[in-house]
């Protein structure tokens, strides 16, 4: 049985929703962003609790069609941005369609009357969280970092980085950590 769950963001949340369904003695097969997959049916009962120890961890069980959509733009969009590291062979409205198997111009059209931005602001939103992250760690030069992302250039990203924070990325560096937001506020 498929549960898709809201506001799984990152491998600590895969981490926390599995131990509730540990928790509750229910056997998953699978886990993963937005997604648990069980071995068999779970009752309605047994739904409720983990639907309450969820909403206790900050997630919640997603029942209807297109919140399950928005939650796996969502999801594809962290995908995107936090696991191909430059490997972009594909533009992202390509990749988003691959991945749920429906029209681009649906999907954006869903997210932008949901969630009131546009699929393209948030997977810039999420690829200037993941620059600010790279910066702080000091680990890779601003070219690396704009390569990762699939920025055209340097000028690129830094145009984006400053329109959205207001902050070139070389003094964003200076200011740290302060500055950055956490992966599931944006």
């Amino acid at each position: 049985m498929d549960i898709n769950i809201k506001n799984m963001v990152c491998q600590r949340c895969v981490m926390v929703v599995s131990q509730i369904f540990d928790k509750a003695g229910i056997e998953v097969e699978n886990i993963q962003l937005g997604k648990v997959t069980t071995t068999g049916e779970v009752a309605d009962e047994k739904l409720e609790q983990i639907d309450g120890a969820l909403k206790n961890a900050g997630f919640e069980i997603i029942n209807n069609t297109k919140s399950r959509l928005i939650e796996g733009i969502k999801n594809a969009c962290i995908e995107y941005v936090y696991r191909h590291n430059g490997e972009h062979e594909m533009n992202f409205s390509e990749f988003l369609t691959r991945r749920l198997n429906l029209d681009y111009p649906y999907l954006s059209s869903l997210f932008s009357s949901v969630v009131g931005t546009t699929i393209e602001k948030h997977l810039i939103s999420l690829k200037i969280e993941r620059a600010k992250e790279l910066l702080v760690y000091d680990e890779k030069t601003l070219s690396e970092i704009a390569w990762e992302l699939g920025y055209s250039s340097v000028a690129h990203l830094s145009g984006q980085f400053k329109k959205v924070t207001g902050f070139t990325p070389s003094y964003f560096k200076k200011l740290g950590e302060q500055k950055r937001n956490s992966i599931d506020e944006v």
